[in-house]
């Protein structure tokens, strides 16, 4: 049976890999609507759907630019838990 303690560790791990993996493609996003909001502040346009074109297509950037090490490092996150599944059972 596995313990409380070997399910937190995987969530933690889990989470973090989520985390990581996620963080570039969310920071783009964010730099990109700050950049949008204060060009539409300085230019005074309100258009509200100006921001998720370019958003959409910078994280695609992302994704293709960054996306073999994201598969990777959930690849690695997924083989470690296989392999030590006869441990996680052995419990």
């Amino acid at each position: 049976m596995i313990t409380q303690d070997a399910v937190l560790d995987i969530a933690r791990e889990a989470i973090y890999t989520i985390v990581i993996v996620s963080a570039p493609m969310l920071l783009v996003a964010l730099i990109v609507g700050l950049i949008i909001s204060i060009f539409q502040t300085v230019t005074s346009i309100q258009e509200q759907t100006l921001t998720f074109v370019p958003k959409i297509l910078c994280v695609f950037a992302v994704m293709i630019l960054a996306g073999s090490w994201m598969l990777n490092t959930m690849i690695e996150l997924m083989t470690d838990l296989w392999s030590n599944f006869s441990y996680y059972t052995s419990m």
